[in-house]
């Protein structure tokens, strides 16, 4: 592991807290429907600076004597990078299903990212302290990145059914939730009506996000587990690609359909990672650290191109 200290994992937040700052109050301080372009130059700029962290844990690791710090970086933010494309179907699902405008999604992902890093630090912290306990937590988390392989396999992200969230039906049983939609009370979670305090439906929304993300932490947290046990590289990696899971969302929230073979792709790299984390309990170091980042590139790019060239034999032939 990288020798961190204190006051790295200190600077890092206050880089986050920097970077959600300037999102919110300049670059999106006004509720707007993003542009294609718009989102294509902030999913690159959301690339190019995790590239650029990268970079930098690289030399880091190279200074310590760990050259391969960068080679896990880069592999950890490419599992998580892609399976977050599988979280933009489940969105696109939830904001269709309580019929959001485009404008005021952001402002939902936003706050669901707020929670989202959060709830992952606390996961990976607990995953440290379990591994360092009970080193048998490893093949343990292997058999269930084998599982969810094969469940992801079977049903992608678009077979979500946010009407079934056991955390929207308690919230709308026992929380007071105005009568209303969007169209009365706009981009507000919160509104006070006779009196009374009230959520709106865009708070009903925005904790179906969150607790969306729960599952999803469960499933991707233990797979870059299999990459590295370094707690700031697994929270680094996962953090930068939340950060640029908003403006992937708006690029690719109307084209989803095309990525049909993703989930298959998906599938693969986590089931390859979880094998992995079987086998090298036994014999570790097992695969190489270059090899990791290559099958798990090979895989997800195979399967976005397989699903394009689906998709344009289909457009052909209509």
């Amino acid at each position: 592991m990288l020798e961190v200290h204190l006051w790295h994992w200190f600077t890092f937040a206050v880089l986050v807290v920097a970077l959600l700052a300037l999102d919110l109050l300049v670059f999106h301080r006004h509720d707007h429907k993003p542009s294609l372009r718009e989102s294509a130059w902030f999913t690159a700029f959301w690339i190019a600076l995790a590239l650029i962290f990268n970079v930098f844990v690289w030399w880091w690791g190279v200074q310590q004597g760990k050259p391969h710090a960068g080679l896990n970086f880069l592999s950890g933010h490419l599992i998580e990078k892609s399976l977050s494309m599988d979280n933009i179907f489940v969105f696109v699902v939830i904001f269709r299903f309580f019929h959001i405008p485009m404008e005021y999604q952001y402002r939902v992902l936003f706050w669901g990212i707020l929670g989202a890093i959060v709830m992952r630090l606390a996961f990976i912290l607990a995953g440290v302290a379990l591994i360092q306990r009970f080193d048998v937590v490893i093949p343990i988390f292997g058999v269930f990145l084998v599982y969810t392989a094969y469940k992801l396999a079977l049903h992608s992200g678009a077979d979500v059914h946010p009407e079934k969230n056991i955390v929207l039906r308690i919230a709308r049983r026992y929380l007071n939730v105005t009568k209303g939609d969007h169209h009365l009370y706009g981009r507000h979670f919160f509104v006070r009506e006779n009196g009374r305090l009230l959520i709106t439906p865009m708070f009903l929304v925005l904790l179906v996000v969150e607790s969306t993300d729960v599952v999803f932490a469960i499933d991707s947290i233990p797979a870059v587990f299999g990459i590295t046990r370094d707690p700031f590289i697994v929270f680094t990696s996962n953090i930068f690609a939340i950060l640029g899971l908003r403006a992937l969302y708006f690029l690719l929230a109307g084209v989803v359909e095309m990525f049909r073979y993703l989930h298959y792709g998906l599938a693969a790299v986590l089931g390859f990672v979880g094998l992995k984390m079987i086998a090298e309990y036994w014999h570790p170091h097992l695969v190489p650290h270059w090899a990791s980042l290559l099958v798990i590139a090979s895989l997800v790019t195979i399967s976005i191109i397989a699903s394009l060239i689906h998709g344009a034999r289909e457009k052909k032939d209509h």
